[in-house]
């Protein structure tokens, strides 16, 4: 018993040696932090670790305002698409004027809502053509999909066209913005779900072209059915699929805003072209010149004015080589007198006189390599000596990333076109088109659209000596006269929608001014 009560007293000494011995530890180790601590401050009133100090305390304020920053980065970019007059605003000069430079502050982006509605099913889409014609058509398929209530995976790119353009829709377009900006109005994603994309993989899918200049009626009427049938339609061939006019004038408004909203180029795109605006600028005012004398639009429309005989072979050869170019006979003469052939660079000269274009100005050319090189440049040359172009703006290494990507190398060309102080087409193509209504829209800028049928006349008539220089400047300035531009009516021709004025030309029911014409 009692060596019972010797040992509960000496496991009680034990276990108050050990606390005490504990206690000992945990203020020793404080006293040992503490000291750490005195001697870290100690050391930061050492020169080098105020230094450091500074130094780490501006990394996280860098960090801090560069995150705010890029949740607004969506809101900023080049002048070109944004913070532009459009024909909603009656300033159109001061859009030429306004030094890209003093862009005002805008306030942070707020996403519109989602639109909820019953989704009937996916449309896939792929786009054919050069890149303007695969803008007009994204438009299209994505105002057509929102009429469907249905979801739009981004479109396909073409890329077995004359151009072979690798180029998928996020390396010419910011795809992001494109989704996220059009949420209110059609879901749209980057890719099908897993269960259909496998089936869409294995070749189980509804795929055909949809009938040309189509009335909205005919996709409620037969591609819907389509849809709610298969889940998934492939839409194959997309160019001209959506009739100009006699259209909901919401869904025209939402091609407008697809096209001068929601279809913004990529930032490296932006940027480039807001660097070659800016060179212009510094020099003055400028003129673009969509001079469309290049070897696939030549062979293509078989235009061979001005070529020797050897070029005439080369060009013929190649129209036949392309087995979806239908047309392979042609005489160049009579098409060029029905004004069908692009100006060529000796008659564009005269043209430009012609108006009394200051020589003086800049040109800026916004094409491919010009069939004939330089032998074919040094007429508009002559006249013309501050011709420009982007390879001579810009360096090899700006240029490296869009080499063999000729879709976004007119992108870039595109954004130069909406900025300069006059666009001039030599030919009626989808740049020309696009970018006239994209400067109508913009309020109307000055943008000089050429009678081929009248010019070649007239041009003929003064080589020949039957028009003297100031009989034939005359009638040139006067056939142009109202062609500039302005706020018109866009033709409608019943029956026959190829020959009526194309909608992305003059765009009108998205500018209040026009409605009261």
């Amino acid at each position: 018993m009692y060596d019972r009560e010797m040992c509960r007293v000496e496991d009680r000494d034990k276990k108050k040696r050990r606390f005490a011995i504990g206690a000992m530890g945990l203020k020793t180790l404080g006293e040992i932090r503490v000291e750490k601590l005195k001697s870290s401050m100690a050391n930061a009133r050492s020169p080098k670790m105020k230094i450091w100090l500074i130094r780490a305390t501006t990394t996280v304020l860098f960090w801090t305002c560069f995150v705010q920053l890029t949740a607004l980065g969506g809101s900023w970019g080049p002048r070109v698409l944004k913070g532009w007059p459009s024909c909603f605003t009656q300033d159109s000069h001061s859009a030429a004027v306004l030094d890209i430079k003093l862009l005002p502050a805008v306030p942070a982006r707020v996403l519109p809502p989602k639109r909820v509605y019953k989704n009937n099913g996916y449309l896939v889409v792929s786009c054919n053509g050069g890149l303007n014609q695969m803008r007009s058509a994204i438009c299209d398929m994505v105002a057509i999909a929102r009429y469907l209530n249905v979801t739009l995976i981004v479109p396909e790119l073409d890329k077995t066209s004359f151009w072979a353009d690798p180029s998928e829709f996020e390396d010419i377009f910011d795809v992001d913005h494109f989704i996220t900006s059009l949420r209110d109005e059609v879901r749209i994603l980057k890719q099908l779900p897993p269960r259909l994309k496998k089936r869409v993989e294995l070749g189980i899918v509804h795929t055909m072209p949809p009938v040309s200049w189509s009335d909205i009626s005919y996709y409620h009427n037969q591609i819907l059915p389509l849809i709610q049938k298969y889940k998934v339609v492939h839409l194959n061939r997309t160019d001209a699929r959506l009739a100009n006019n006699g259209q909901p004038l919401d869904l025209q408004k939402l091609r407008c805003r697809v096209n001068f909203s929601a279809l913004r180029f990529t930032t490296q795109i932006e940027e480039l072209g807001r660097r070659v605006v800016k060179l212009l600028r510094q020099n003055g005012p400028f003129l673009v010149l969509h001079l469309r004398y290049e070897m696939d639009m030549l062979a293509f429309s078989g235009c061979t004015q001005g070529c020797n005989d050897e070029e005439v072979e080369e060009l013929t050869r190649m129209r036949y080589a392309y087995p979806w170019w239908k047309e392979k006979i042609i005489n160049s003469d009579l098409k060029r007198k029905d004004g069908l052939c692009p100006l060529t660079p000796e008659e564009t000269a005269l043209t430009l006189e012609a108006l009394e274009i200051d020589r003086d100005i800049q040109i800026y050319i916004a094409a491919g390599e010009i069939y004939g090189g330089k032998r074919r440049m040094d007429s508009l040359a002559d006249a013309y000596p501050k011709l420009v172009r982007k390879e001579t703006l810009l360096g090899p290494a700006d240029l490296q990333y869009f080499q063999n990507h000729s879709s976004q190398m007119a992108a870039l060309d595109y954004l130069v076109s909406l900025e300069s102080d006059i666009f001039v087409p030599t030919y009626d193509g989808n740049m020309a088109k696009v970018v006239e209504g994209h400067r109508r829209f913009l309020g109307f800028k000055k943008t000089i659209l050429l009678d081929r049928r009248v010019l070649v006349e007239l041009i003929d008539k003064y080589k020949s000596g039957f028009l003297s220089w100031d009989e034939f400047s005359s009638a040139v300035k006067d056939t142009h006269a109202q062609r500039m531009g302005a706020p018109t009516k866009r033709l409608v021709i019943a029956d026959r929608p190829k020959e009526e004025d194309y909608f992305y030309a003059n765009p009108e029911e998205c500018c209040h001014q026009m409605m009261n014409l």
